[in-house]
């Protein structure tokens, strides 16, 4: 891979860097873009939404015409619960696959909203296989529905979307993915993958801040989604045919957000659209997860399902290292990392995303160095343990 000829200069308001999969390190033009305010009933504020709208869709490529683009105020939850509220019919029945805490959450979103729902758990570090989907699908024939997640980020783990996708479609069921931390870094082209729907956030791979998520619905899905949602600001129907209608959206809109959200869209286009940003995040992965190992530190992931997103690496076993310290000191050398959200060993994660290069991620490399020198660890290696639970993934 060619390395980056120029670099992405450091927070000009001098914060610390986030190593985060979201909210994270945005440009300076992102930021000044909210300095302005936007009357959300304005032309101005209506033909902004209506840019935004359409430059995601352009990220869909050939079939795109099929799709439309449907911003949600809140946090990505807020975006997923709206989706699968809208999109499953209350007699419908779903398939979610978990491994990690967000295919839990879409379960845990489910129970909420009373819709018959089964759970495949592959446990904190096992990717769902497509044969596995379609042995679930044979047997069950009630399923109407899959949930996938696109990146699990509580393990950085990229899932298999395309083998699912084909499992899913081929035994005649709907797709819809939680594709918060990949969309606009990772293709989701429809006519190399099928769904029904998808949802992200602007806070994530589009590099904008927090404040909306954005639903990408096949428009039969969206026409047939009237009346499902048990939410009256998440329905999803709802707010595509005000939008639709008007150009607005239903409730106050955060302006502010949008404007810097556009913004981030002319970087991401500046970049090479979905491609360059993701080539930009896997360089980060491939600099910074080398110089971590070179430490001593161990991946949770073999470089197969290693992400460009987020990498989850093993608290060391050396008695000295404490997780709380570590992350304390490292926030002082101007990064912060993110817990693990392992269940059965320590982890800490470092996120890949966001106004960050590889001379950025070598630095963080060598804070990390120091920062183990400074805590008198004299090994990054793990316990035992957690190399006997990392050999399940190759078994």
């Amino acid at each position: 891979m060619v390395a980056q000829k120029t670099q992405i200069a450091p927070p000009k308001l001098g914060e610390p860097f986030l190593l985060t999969p979201g909210p994270l390190t945005t440009s300076y033009a992102v930021k000044e873009a909210m300095l302005r305010d936007w009357g959300s009933w304005d032309d101005d504020f209506r033909a902004m939404t209506k840019s935004m709208r359409s430059q995601l869709l352009e990220m869909l490529g050939e079939g795109a015409d099929d799709f439309d683009c449907v911003p949600m105020q809140g946090s990505g939850s807020f975006a997923v619960e709206a989706m699968l509220a809208s999109f499953i019919p209350k007699d419908g029945k779903t398939l979610v696959l978990a491994n990690g805490a967000y295919g839990k959450r879409s379960a845990q979103t489910l129970e909420y909203l009373n819709r018959e729902h089964i759970v495949l758990d592959k446990g904190d570090y096992l990717p769902p296989r497509g044969d596995e989907v379609a042995k679930i699908l044979a047997e069950d024939p009630a399923i109407t529905h899959v949930v996938a997640i696109h990146c699990e980020t509580s393990s950085g783990i990229l899932n298999p979307i395309e083998e699912i996708s084909e499992a899913t479609y081929g035994a005649g069921r709907k797709l819809l993915i939680d594709s918060m931390s990949a969309f606009g870094a990772i293709e989701l082209k429809v006519a190399d993958i099928r769904y029904e729907a998808m949802v992200s956030s602007a806070n994530k791979c589009i590099e904008g801040v927090p404040g909306f998520g954005f639903v990408i619905a096949r428009k039969s899905e969206l026409e047939a989604a009237k009346g499902n949602s048990h939410s009256l600001s998440l329905d999803v129907h709802a707010q595509w045919a005000h939008m639709n209608k008007t150009g607005q959206w239903r409730f106050t809109p955060p302006t502010h957000v949008v404007a810097a959200f556009l913004e981030a869209l002319k970087g991401h286009k500046v970049e090479g659209g979905v491609a360059g940003r993701g080539a930009r995040y896997a360089r980060n992965r491939d600099v910074m997860v080398e110089g971590m190992r070179e430490l001593g530190f161990e991946t949770l992931l073999k470089d197969r399902w290693l992400s460009p997103i987020i990498v989850t690496f093993f608290c060391p076993a050396d008695e000295n290292f404490v997780f709380d310290q570590f992350y304390a000191l490292m926030k002082e050398k101007g990064f912060i990392i993110y817990p693990g959200k392992l269940t059965v060993v320590d982890s800490f994660r470092v996120g890949c995303i966001g106004q960050m290069d590889e001379h950025i991620m070598r630095q963080v490399v060598t804070a990390a160095k120091e920062t183990l020198a400074e805590m008198g660890v004299a090994s990054a290696a793990p316990p035992a343990l957690a190399l006997q639970e990392r050999a399940k993934l190759a078994a």
